[in-house]
């Protein structure tokens, strides 16, 4: 079983529209002490997101845990260390035949039955969100709240990501909930050095 941290930085790429601001963004957060990153492109073409990913992989090296957001394929070209998938991507056994064994598999849920469901795969960890409102999705799935965070950790014993309208003010109460890490968009983009140093001090 994978070994998640506390803090699971999510970079999404809509949120710079320059490719040297989306790299700097990365160097800060590393910098700051961000180990697991996830890189997130939900407009681009697939040549740009492997570029991206790529110059990611080259200026991050060994020193992060890279994700791929939806595409095993790229995940594979850019030698990223996983792929997370959703609802409406491939589902995630046909995800762990590109990726191959060893490769980290995360299943972003919404509702017990899914959470069941990806329980009986192999990924290696399970998101279920949106815990809160969230803006970084345009058409959200229905906010799971506190006490769907809890049923989820009564539904499973793999990792539990929590997502969605995570900040600094909360994430200590997503952690009490049962998830073993959070995944921060949105809290991260101001002073992003800075604000992965608060939410680790936050979370311990």
């Amino acid at each position: 079983m994978i070994s998640l941290p506390r803090l699971y930085a999510i970079l999404d790429a809509d949120s710079f529209p320059v490719n040297g601001e989306l790299l700097r963004f990365a160097e800060e957060l590393a910098a700051g002490g961000v180990t697991l990153l996830q890189y997130r492109n939900k407009s681009g073409h697939a040549r740009q997101m492997l570029a991206q990913a790529c110059s990611l992989k080259n200026r991050l090296g060994n020193s992060v845990t890279l994700l791929m957001n939806d595409r095993a394929d790229l995940c594979l070209a850019a030698e990223f260390d996983g792929v997370h998938i959703g609802q409406d991507d491939l589902p995630p056994e046909s995800a762990r035949k590109v990726i191959g064994a060893n490769r980290w598999l995360g299943v972003s849920t919404h509702n017990p039955d899914q959470i069941q469901a990806a329980d009986q795969t192999s990924a290696h960890y399970i998101a279920i969100g949106p815990v809160f409102a969230t803006a970084s999705k345009s058409n959200p799935d229905p906010v799971v709240g506190i006490a769907g965070l809890r049923q989820a950790r009564a539904l499973t014993r793999k990792p539990l990501v929590a997502i969605g309208g995570i900040t600094r003010a909360n994430a200590l109460s997503v952690i009490d909930a049962g998830a073993d890490s959070v995944a921060v968009i949105g809290d991260l983009l101001k002073d992003p050095r800075k604000s992965v140093e608060e939410f680790l001090r936050i979370l311990g």
